[in-house]
């Protein structure tokens, strides 16, 4: 397994880090994890050099921590890198930041985190971070050695980065970097901020949540022609990890092809040559010729209050989006419950605060409900 060094160091973090928020399921569940094949997932990688393990409290529906616990307790302490992330938007009070942070260490049956960071940061979480005194007490937990490295993990726009990476003496920082995202999503300047800054990335979203590893058939045909020994997926893993400044790419990988082939990617990394670069150019313009709405399945716009499953929905339109089977689309459509089905959607907005990617999930799902209606004229 390819591995990099951490700044000036001797810590090595292995280029491919397993995220920890789309592990496999119990049929029929949205949160419980299959402990089983979730183990699996978990040995192959550690046994084939993966030392980076990613999760956070709300994964998996508050259930994520506490496998990630229970899959690295066989391992010795320090064999792996363990990080997870502080729910800003459930700090209300100076004290909640003390009583999370102590059931993070429980959930995840250890004494430290060696990587830990303020979850998914923008203007407004920031400020609460200020008011709260939240920095300061993580730096306590940092000197008495219960943090080694402390970051944060971001979404909103370039000038609100270069403010928070200004603010105060971060280690590293984690930003959503994939080819489409580069100038879709700000990734390009996002990078750039925290490079000149010499703050270390770790990258999430690099196959922006499986749609990179199928994003069309023409982007497809295109990767196949150049390198029919490499899997589409590994030309958005290898783009986030040619970086310099990049210290892991995070994969949330839901079974063991993905995680065998992820691992055979990053253990024989090639960087993108300049060809190669060329070629992604040419898949990324023939995908944007698709009309697709930029939903990751992060799920945090979940649970809906009127119970619209926004990102099945999101889903369903995305495979329409890029295959135009309306045959497809409507039986795919047909099947989800219909209490979770666009039409039920008020337009209160409670999701969109919560949408790391900036959707207009309202909107998107009036867009839906018209497509359907007119599909059944």
């Amino acid at each position: 397994m390819e591995k990099r060094t951490y700044k000036n160091t001797n810590l090595k973090v292995s280029l491919l880090g397993l995220g920890c928020m789309r592990l496999p399921l119990v049929e029929g569940s949205t949160t419980d994890i299959d402990y089983d094949k979730a183990q699996e997932i978990v040995d192959y990688a550690y046994s084939n050099g993966v030392n980076y393990f990613d999760t956070a409290y709300p994964y998996h529906g508050g259930k994520s921590e506490k496998f990630v616990g229970h899959a690295l307790k066989k391992y010795p302490r320090e064999s792996f890198n363990l990080a997870t992330k502080l729910p800003i938007w459930l700090i209300k009070e100076e004290s909640d930041v003390e009583r999370i942070f102590n059931e993070q260490l429980a959930n995840c049956q250890t004494d430290y985190f060696d990587f830990y960071l303020c979850h998914a940061l923008d203007a407004s979480k920031f400020q609460t971070i200020k008011d709260f005194n939240i920095f300061e007490f993580l730096m306590k937990k940092k000197e008495e050695g219960q943090i080694r490295h402390l970051g944060f993990s971001f979404h909103d726009k370039p000038e609100v980065l270069a403010e928070i990476a200004d603010e105060y003496p971060w280690d590293f920082a984690q930003i959503q970097l994939n080819y489409l995202d580069w100038e879709l999503y700000n990734s390009k300047e996002q990078y750039e901020i925290l490079a000149e800054r010499e703050i270390p990335c770790i990258i999430m979203e690099p196959v922006r949540g499986g749609t990179l590893a199928n994003p069309c058939e023409e982007s497809n045909e295109i990767f196949k022609a150049a390198r029919p020994d490499m899997s589409i997926a590994s030309w958005a893993i290898r783009y986030a990890a040619t970086f310099p400044n990049v210290l892991t790419v995070l994969s949330g990988m839901s079974n063991m092809e993905q995680v065998k082939d992820n691992v055979a990617t990053m253990t024989n990394f090639e960087p993108l040559n300049e060809a190669d670069k060329k070629v992604v150019e040419a898949a990324l313009d023939a995908y944007k010729k698709n009309n697709t709405i930029p939903c990751t399945g992060c799920r945090y716009c979940m649970d809906c209050p009127i119970g619209v499953d926004i990102p099945e929905v999101f889903k369903v339109y995305n495979n329409y989006a890029v295959s135009k089977f309306k045959a497809v689309f409507k039986t795919a459509y047909g099947s989800l419950k219909d209490s979770s089905k666009s039409h039920n959607c008020i337009s209160c907005g409670a999701c969109v605060s919560q949408c790391p990617q900036g959707i207009n999930i309202p909107e998107k799902m009036s867009e839906i409900t018209e497509l359907v209606k007119d599909m059944n004229n």
